[in-house]
């Protein structure tokens, strides 16, 4: 014990760590890594958007308080295991929530509160761009609430000087410099997967529709620069490290990986960067990833096309809403608890819940539910009502209400998952699941099987998520020999050895989602007379 106890200490005293900080949609985490890129130490900081004149966001105070604080539990879980006050680190990465919009002037000043991805303000938008560039433009993405800024005559979009990402902004105030990861930017704006930078000819069309508006910027002139995984991407300035460290004990000069987007962070945690291999990311929202081996053979909306943090080509099918509504379920179900005088932590509440479901009838007894708590872009919702309907014939009993809200949580996704494998032919070796819904073991993985009708494993280290991720890719900058690529990294470096659990899909529970998937697409109808109705 004791000789592992002093190869962390000189580890952290020689600066032998690499520190990654994300920023999530409820939580921003801090993992510091040892130099077998083990986690030693690791500090989160609870935060929540806000809903402001229609617009979801986060204040720049509430994004530095939340970076400083995670920050420094991180350092105070430094001192408190290993009796060290931090002062040198080997490398950092930054990352955040992809896309949305955040625009500064020239003297640096964000012109309009931060825009999330959680807002779908900018059907018009992703409309005009996925028609000209005849690639889809989700209404997530930075260039969709770019265009629908200018097409909204928004008066501030003649002052821009520089757009960026929740991640780009952490990272530029750090360093000094505009980049961005290329998984990332390809959330900005489409890639050129020969160039690996943006699309050239996409970004002339951009320029010659705007041209009309006279505007003293051109798109090349305010977008930042696009870096591959391994690449320097600057180092932590004077001003720099007091940000970031409020005590002032951290010394400036630590070089940083490239800022990527919690996408990215999730394909590094999972090991999934290779091609045929993919992973969900399932909290708030839900997204799976899958590396294609070649272009998909027409646009659809459904399906975003971004990158890996290397620059491969990756489809992406992304819901807004997850485990939101579920949680609302459990935490009425633990206030009832609490009322009949029942002590029972969280983690008890959540475990006994989701292992009901799994006595559940595979289709959910003819129960049907929407956890749509904001808008759903792959089923054409701008606003959402979580909903739970029944008819009188259901069965509606407890197993059968946590399977309905299990399924939902995934339904929307699957649609889009469906078109990959159904229509495009994919083919999917495994996939790799981390995130919330995760964490009661097998359930939530029993039922993404299900889902997708494809294996599906969790890693032991599927908890550490997006920042262990994003450490890693730090890491990788500071650590890889020459030539060495991130999947040879992470295969021999990180993974070898790692315990692997997958579960197969059950015949049953297939049959069951589809049976209830034709259910959910008749549904929508109520749905949406709820948005309509329900103000």
């Amino acid at each position: 014990m004791n000789n592992e106890m002093d190869r962390i200490k000189n580890s952290i005293i020689n600066g032998r760590t690499a520190l990654g900080i994300e920023l999530g949609s409820t939580r921003i985490k801090a993992i510091l890594l040892d130099e077998s890129n083990m986690p030693v130490a690791s500090g989160s900081h609870e935060w929540e958007n806000s809903y402001i004149d229609g617009i979801w966001t986060y204040s720049l105070d509430e994004i530095w308080t939340g970076v400083q604080d995670s920050y420094q539990k991180m350092a105070s879980d430094v001192k408190e295991k290993y009796g060290l006050t931090l002062t040198k680190i080997g490398a950092i990465g930054f990352s955040a929530m992809m896309h949305g919009y955040m625009v500064f002037d020239k003297d640096g000043n964000l012109l309009v509160p931060f825009r999330t991805w959680r807002n779908n303000i900018t059907e018009q938008a992703s409309g005009v761009l996925t028609k000209l560039f005849n690639y889809n433009i989700p209404q997530r993405w930075s260039i969709a609430h770019l265009y629908q800024a200018i097409l909204n005559k928004e008066e501030h979009v003649t002052k821009i000087a520089f757009q960026t990402t929740l991640a780009g902004y952490i990272h530029w105030k750090l360093t000094g410099e505009k980049v961005l990861g290329i998984g990332e930017a390809s959330g900005v704006f489409p890639i050129d997967l020969n160039t690996k930078n943006y699309n050239q000819a996409m970004i002339h069309q951009f320029n010659e529709l705007i041209a009309a508006e006279n505007l003293p910027w051109k798109l090349e002139d305010i977008l930042p620069k696009v870096l591959l995984a391994g690449e320097k991407a600057g180092v932590l300035t004077q001003e720099g490290a007091k940000l970031l460290d409020v005590t002032g004990q951290l010394e400036p000069g630590v070089p940083l990986c490239p800022p990527e987007g919690d996408a990215g962070t999730g394909m590094v945690a999972t090991n999934s960067i290779a091609k045929r291999t993919g992973n969900v990311s399932a909290g708030t929202s839900v997204f799976a990833m899958i590396v294609l081996e070649k272009e998909l053979s027409r646009v659809y909306p459904e399906i975003d096309l971004v990158t890996t943090p290397t620059g491969d080509l990756v489809a992406m099918a992304h819901s807004n809403n997850c485990s939101s509504d579920l949680n609302a379920w459990v935490a009425l179900f633990a206030e009832f608890a609490e009322v009949m005088g029942i002590k029972a932590d969280m983690n008890k509440i959540y475990s006994t819940l989701y292992n009901m479901a799994l006595k559940g009838d595979p289709e959910c007894g003819g129960l049907l539910s929407y956890g749509y708590l904001s808008g759903e872009h792959i089923t054409g919702f701008e606003e959402g009502r979580p909903l739970f309907v029944r008819s009188s014939e259901s069965k509606f009993n407890l197993a059968n209400f946590m399977r309905v809200h299990l399924f939902t949580a995934l339904a929307a996704m699957k649609t889009g998952v469906d078109i990959l494998i159904k229509d495009e032919g994919v083919k999917l070796d495994n996939i790799l699941g981390h995130g919330g819904l995760f964490k009661t073991k097998g359930v939530g993985q029993k039922i993404m099987a299900a889902a997708l009708n494809t294996p599906v494993s969790v890693m032991e280290t599927a908890g550490e998520g997006g920042a262990w991720g994003m450490a890693l890719l730090a890491s990788y900058m500071i650590n890889k020999k020459e030539n060495e690529s991130l999947e040879e990294y992470l295969n021999h470096k990180v993974f070898t050895g790692q315990n692997i659990e997958t579960l197969l899909p059950d015949e049953k529970d297939v049959k069951g989602f589809e049976e209830f998937m034709q259910r959910y697409m008749k549904g929508l109808a109520i749905e949406r007379a709820a948005v309509e109705y329900l103000k």
